[in-house]
Formats: C-alpha cells, structure tokens, sequence
C-alpha cells in the first residue's frame, strides 16, 4: 500500500506537513511519499496564463504522484480562514487538467494549527468541497495547539488522548 502524504502549506516548518508525515506513518506496511507543496511551486494561477502556457507540466506531476497512492493523508494548513494560497494554487491549476483532483482515492483529511481550534475552519471548507473533486474522505482529524500537542524532537503527537483519537480513526476507517 502507498500512501502519499502532505500538508497544504509552503512554509518550510510547516505544522501540517509534520503531522501528516506522523500520520502517514501510523499506516501499517505502508510505503510512505510526503510531498513538499515547495516541489510544485506554479506562476499564480489565472486563465490568462493558462491560455498562454496549457496545462503546467508540475500541476500534471502533481497529479501523477497522487495517482500513484493508494491512500492520501492530507493536512491543510490554515490561513484567514481558508487554504493557503499555495495548496490552493496547486489545486486550481491540477483541477484545470482533471476535475477529479483527488482522482477518489481514500483520504484521511486533516488540520492543524498554533490556536486551540486545530485549523477548523478550513477542515470544514475541505470537508465541504474536495469530495467534489474526487477526493474520497474517509476520516477528518483536528489537531488544537500544535505547539502543546505535538513533539517536534520526537516528531509525534504529545498529548495521548488525542494521539489515541488519530490511532482509532485510522484504524477504524482504512
């Protein structure tokens, strides 16, 4: 089984990515591919361009990674409320080739962030609309406090209860 894995976020000490690489590898005998958004750095999206350049040649390998999984573990990073400008770039450009985005593989959705909200809002925005892009949502999963609940030294979730509740859903629902 393959699992690729990011957090929606070009930040190079991006929350999201270290928990869905902690997630990620909760899988067992999974073969684990985190992405770096950084890898897949686009001009700012807009039909003009598009109509200049096609379809980008990162949006398609973008889309072949994604293609190769058989499970994604995505976490979205949260700013104003909303995707990152980076995770929506190269959303907006890969979903110009293939509205089916997440081409309806299983997803384990998550969010996270510095507040005590765990980056709920754009978990609910990603809730709401990527199953319209293919994506198959098998389970969401919010991580409040970052800071207090996860462990960069040891790269884990800190606090148990909720490391237990991330444990469960994956075993419940994949």
């Amino acid at each position: 089984m393959k699992i690729i894995a990011f957090g929606g976020s070009n930040s190079q000490h991006s929350i999201n990515k270290h928990l869905a690489t902690y997630a990620a590898g909760l899988f067992e005998n999974a073969e684990v591919e985190v992405l770096d958004l950084n890898d897949f750095a686009m001009p700012l999206f807009s039909v003009d361009l598009e109509k200049e350049v096609g379809q980008h040649e990162i949006a398609k390998a973008f889309l072949a990674k994604l293609a190769s999984a058989d499970i994604l573990v995505v976490s979205l990073a949260e700013n104003n409320n909303n995707y990152s400008t980076a995770f929506k770039n190269v959303f907006d450009w890969s979903s110009r080739i293939d509205k089916e985005v997440f081409q309806k593989k299983p997803m384990l959705l998550m969010a996270t962030s510095p507040g005590t909200r765990g980056g709920a809002s754009v978990l609910e925005i990603g809730r709401n609309a990527l199953p319209r892009y293919g994506a198959e949502i098998k389970a969401t999963f919010s991580l409040p406090a970052f800071n207090a609940n996860f462990d960069l030294e040891e790269n884990k979730i800190s606090n148990a209860e909720l490391d237990k509740e991330l444990k469960n859903l994956i075993k419940e629902c994949f």
